[in-house]
């Protein structure tokens, strides 16, 4: 006969391992976005420094067009042109690693979008004054 304790105790490390279990999803699900978010804003810098040299020419809209066709073709929908200019965005309201990599900790991508889009241009020029570079 199994004693009542041994039933308990192992109710008990069943409940102890259900919570590791989703705790370390947690967490891995967190790493992932904080690792994804600064992809997204190394690829708005790079974009912004490289190939737009942070200037808006026709040209830079076709380039965008064109790198989006081909990532989306590699990576999936997360990289048309739309998102391409929200990552741009990003790193232009966010022009400093120093203050992103703290930020995507805490905040998901989906935060700095809605960030982004409230922002919008006025948040842009608030960044190129250093409301966000220091």
């Amino acid at each position: 006969m199994i004693k009542k304790e041994t039933i308990l105790s192992e109710k008990q490390l069943f409940a102890d391992l259900v919570r590791l279990i989703e705790s370390g999803k947690t967490e891995a699900a967190r790493q992932v976005n904080s690792a994804l978010t600064l992809t997204y804003w190394h690829i708005g810098k790079r974009i912004n420094d490289d190939v737009l040299q942070n200037q808006r020419a026709e040209y830079g809209k076709q380039i965008v067009l064109l790198l989006a066709t081909q990532l989306v073709e590699r990576f999936g929908k997360s990289f048309e042109a739309r998102n391409l200019r929200r990552m741009m965005q990003f790193a232009e309201l966010f022009p400093n690693i120093e203050i992103v990599s703290p930020l995507v900790t805490q905040l998901s991508w989906t935060h700095f979008r809605l960030f982004v889009s409230v922002c919008g241009q006025k948040g842009i020029v608030a960044a190129k004054k250093g409301l966000f570079s220091r």
